[in-house]
């Protein structure tokens, strides 16, 4: 019936397909007439494009010409034509859309079909990628084909300096990670001066495993941070008082902590509270009077659950490997070590103290973006992988990005095969090496995929034991992956990859000749091609590439994208699953289940079984995890929606400030609004005479801004002075003062001065600020006890600290203002570039995930999000009133002056 109605009604993807299947047809008529073009003339029609776009031709219409364009540039420079499908994913991309594509299907070629089309409007093109390795080799391997259409090319990765990253944003189109792209942004709104910012707006975005960046690595925010003054003593105390903790197997014993693995949580028991007090008592930690839970010692409860954490939840070899007396994170989507990424809020410290190595100081949030506000920042995204369509809603709702699925360009001719499912972890590894004994016996290579660093080096030992010659790639020696993968589609060769999706690189069937050919002279070509074509049929003919996936992701994405290595391009291959009871996300998820489904079935130990039942079971399980991820996900952006808000304002303060000349203007505007501001907390309006503070006045501006007031004395001289009145005279005096200051100080001086002390200002207590939203946004959730929703809450009260930082920014900068006596710098100190300060860390950092599942609310996000979270670039806000100043009457007509009605927000 589905078949039959499939056929009277299409789906949107196949009508979209329609579409581009037309273009593509357009694109192909012009193919005979730009290969008669010579290079020149094919180098000129950049300059021809930019002419038309100048005159007001719409960049669609040039989508037929500038694909053939970049079609016939790639067989040129490459001898690579794009396929009729690359061309049709092209256009999807250039759309604002995903492209899922099968893994093999040349998405790296793809992208540079929209990136010449948009590259010629002038906007920035970012070509985003998983890793470093991935970023140099497509600028450089596409980088070819740009340089033969008259396009620049460069590429930013970690390790350059600020004129390097400056210079590879100033090409056309620029190739990077998304962790460099969102810190190089966060970096911009960090520094001083303008010409120290990198970036150059945000156009036009193509992202390589969309799936993975924008969903999997979207859960945690990118961070940078700076050293905050907290001693590392208490980190090695606490480690070794936790380590005396008895882990809770069961509700009933009598055991100190008890763990949740699904939340990645440590809690103690009644009696661990106890324990940990009397311990922390004794080491001098805790007064004998106090509790641990006492208002004080929040802090050090907040070690103390740091410290458990890292003891019974962070393990060596899964979650971080040490090295060179380091605690290094690995990276659970990739298996790749995050150099110079550090856990934040203390844990770092605490894995640290647990491994016996130096500790780093902990460090104080400097600035925050997640990647789901980064990249809708961008005019216009787009995104490429290999499977997306499980994730499409989600990527509708979040980025407003629709999945496109394109068709492949061979059949898809890979065998899956069902799940196995052994009781024990042993038996299923004996079966994993007997069943890569078979294979390799044949002259079929072997690809391993592996969840963690501990696995990967369990079963190479195996391996060896067994003498079975193999390659290992993991977080340990990932620097080495290009040459491993080189090799891992010889005949007979085993790989074990840990989390081998997302790599971005083809394994081909008999080894990659290109590798070969590059280290190689002319003579021996012929040669060397003779001998991969030998071993290319020998592997096609024992089965293609052979997976074996050693337990199933918490993602069934990347279990796809692991068969995903195998198959590509009509390449026989073969696929399957060795899972036992004992894996962690059977055993967490699933093991109720799938024990009852064995028992049915009357299964026992060594032996093996495979069901549709325990398949969907299996599946179940991981759709659990994927639903809970997608909870952290939302729950994540919906809180950092509101500093988003709060972000952008300051931002865009920011860049007005490094932008401008002067701002003497807002200078003395901040001066009236402080001085009214404090007068009107000593003299309020509403107050009688009697009650005004006049002393307390005239000290606050002693004090605070060394002013003298002589307030008592004005009161003698003209007894019947007015609240309003006195406001006026306190505002028109501290004025003055201020206005002597260019006599003390050289103007140009004085206009540097004052936008140096705004920044400054602006940095500190937004780096303030951030924390209390941290803190904050931990405790909020507790507000569901008394029946009230936690973001309306986190909302509301976030607002209220942002408009506290405000009042507090311009108090300050009017203190430091007012004091100055001496040109504290010269024209010549200008602020020292901030990105050359070694102390800043970068972190991808991990959610409190039990947070935000307990937590979760059934408020649609869009019900909580403002117009200017929902849009990427928000509308213009048109004022309904006309512009008055602000000391005319309020429009409302209630008679005072605008800026102490309407005009005080």
């Amino acid at each position: 019936m589905l078949k039959f109605i499939n056929k009277i009604v299409s789906s949107k993807n196949t009508r979209l397909l329609k579409k581009y299947h037309n273009v593509v047809q357009q694109i192909n008529h012009l193919e005979e007439s730009y290969k008669n073009l010579d290079d020149t003339a094919l180098l000129s029609k950049k300059d021809q494009f930019k002419e038309r776009i100048a005159q007001g031709e719409a960049l669609d219409n040039l989508l037929v010409e500038a694909f053939a364009t970049v079609r016939e540039a790639a067989d040129r420079a490459l001898g690579m034509r794009h396929f009729d499908v690359q061309l049709m994913g092209g256009i999807g991309l250039h759309q604002g859309k995903i492209s899922e594509m099968r893994t093999g299907e040349g998405k790296t070629l793809v992208a540079t079909l929209p990136a010449y089309l948009n590259a010629l409007t002038g906007g920035s093109v970012h070509i985003v990628t998983v890793n470093d390795y991935l970023a140099r080799r497509d600028a450089e391997w596409m980088g070819e084909i740009y340089h033969k259409l008259g396009l620049s090319v460069d590429v930013v990765v970690s390790g350059q300096n600020n004129t390097e990253r400056k210079a590879a944003y100033q090409a056309e189109v620029t190739y990077g990670t998304n962790n460099e792209f969102g810190f190089d942004y966060l970096r911009d709104n960090m520094v001083f001066l303008p010409e120290q910012q990198v970036q150059r707006g945000h156009y036009f975005a193509v992202v390589d495993e969309v799936d993975s960046i924008l969903i999997d690595e979207a859960r945690t925010p990118l961070i940078i941070s700076g050293p905050s003054e907290a001693s590392s003593d208490i980190y090695y105390k606490l480690d070794k008082l936790v380590r005396r903790l008895k882990i809770s197997i069961d509700t009933g014993d009598d055991g100190d902590y008890t763990i949740d693995e699904k939340a990645r949580q440590a809690f103690l028991t009644e009696k661990g509270h106890q324990v940990m007090e009397d311990a922390l008592i004794k080491v001098g930690l805790l007064k004998s009077d106090e509790s641990l839970y006492d208002l004080g010692n929040i802090g050090l409860l907040h070690h103390v659950g740091a410290a458990l954490r890292a003891h019974s939840l962070f393990k060596k070899n899964v979650d971080y490997i040490v090295r060179h007396n380091k605690v290094l994170i690995v990276d659970e989507f990739t298996g790749r070590v995050m150099e110079g990424r550090r856990w934040s809020d203390g844990l770092h410290q605490a894995v640290e103290a647990k491994e016996n190595v130096h500790i780093e100081h902990e460090n104080q949030t400097l600035a925050s973006i997640t990647f789901q506000n980064y990249f809708r920042l961008y005019e216009k995204l787009s995104g490429m992988t290999g499977t997306a369509e499980t994730e499409a809603q989600e990527f509708q709702d979040i980025y407003g990005l629709e999945v496109v699925v394109i068709p492949t360009h061979k059949s898809m001719i890979r065998e899956d095969q069902s799940d196995l499912i052994y009781m024990t972890k042993e038996e299923k590894f004996e079966a994993i090496i007997e069943d890569i004994r078979s294979s390799t016996g044949s002259g079929q290579p072997v690809l391993i995929g592996t969840a963690s660093i501990a696995i990967s080096e369990h079963l190479s030992e195996m391996l060896r034991k067994e003498k079975i010659k193999h390659q290992v790639l993991n977080a340990k020696n990932h620097e080495a992956e290009s040459q491993i993968i080189a090799q891992a589609g010889m005949p007979g060769a085993v790989t074990i990859a840990t989390n081998m999706a997302g790599r971005g690189t083809d394994i081909v069937l008999g080894g990659a000749l290109e590798a070969e050919l590059s280290k190689a002279n002319a003579e021996q070509h012929s040669a060397i091609r003779a001998d991969w074509k030998k071993r290319h049929q020998q592997v096609v003919e024992a089965g293609g590439l052979r997976i074996i996936g050693t337990e199933r992701h918490e993602s069934r994405r990347v279990d796809n994208q692991l068969r995903g290595r195998s198959g590509r391009q009509g390449d026989p291959g073969s696929s399957q699953f060795y899972l036992s009871l004992q894996d962690d996300l059977m055993r967490i998820f699933a093991s109720d289940k799938v024990q009852t489904i064995m028992e049915k079935l009357g299964m026992q130990s060594g032996e093996v079984i495979e069901h549709p039942w325990v398949s969907r079971a299996i599946e179940n399980a991981q759709r659990k995890v994927e639903a809970h991820n997608f909870d952290i996900r939302k729950n994540l952006l919906e809180y950092d929606n509101v500093a988003n808000e709060q972000r952008q304002i300051i931002y865009k303060q920011r860049k007005e400030l490094m932008e401008s000349d002067t701002i003497r203007e807002s200078i003395l505007e901040i001066i009236t609004e402080v001085s009214e501001a404090i007068t009107e907390r000593y003299v309020p309006e509403a107050q009688l005479d009697e009650q005004w503070d006049l002393v307390g006045l005239e000290q606050t501006f002693q004090q605070e801004f060394d002013l003298q007031v002589p307030v008592q004395t004005w009161f003698s001289d003209t007894p019947d002075l007015s609240a309003s009145a006195l406001r006026e005279k306190v505002s028109n005096l501290a004025h003055a003062t201020y206005q002597e200051k260019e006599n003390i100080i050289d103007t140009p001086q004085l206009r540097m001065i004052e936008v140096m002390l705004m920044l400054k200002a602006l940095d500190y207590h937004w780096k303030e600020h951030l924390a209390n939203m941290d803190h904050l946004r931990q405790g909020i959730g507790l507000r569901s006890f008394a029946q009230k929703n936690p973001k309306q809450e986190y909302k509301r009260e976030a607002f209220s600290m942002f408009e506290s930082m405000l009042d507090t920014i311009r108090h300050d900068l009017v203190s430091n203002l007012m004091k100055l006596r001496e040109p504290p710098i010269t024209l010549a100190e200008r602020p020292p570039e901030l990105l050359n300060n070694e102390d800043f860390s970068y972190q991808h950092q991990p959610t409190e995930d039990n947070f935000y599942s307990q937590n979760s609310d059934s408020t649609p996000p869009t019900q909580l999000a403002s117009p200017l979270q929902q849009q990427a670039k928000p509308s213009p806000i048109k004022r309904k009133h006309a512009k008055l100043g602000r000391n005319e009457p309020c429009f409302c007509g209630s008679g005072k002056k605008y800026k102490h009605c309407h005009g005080r927000a």
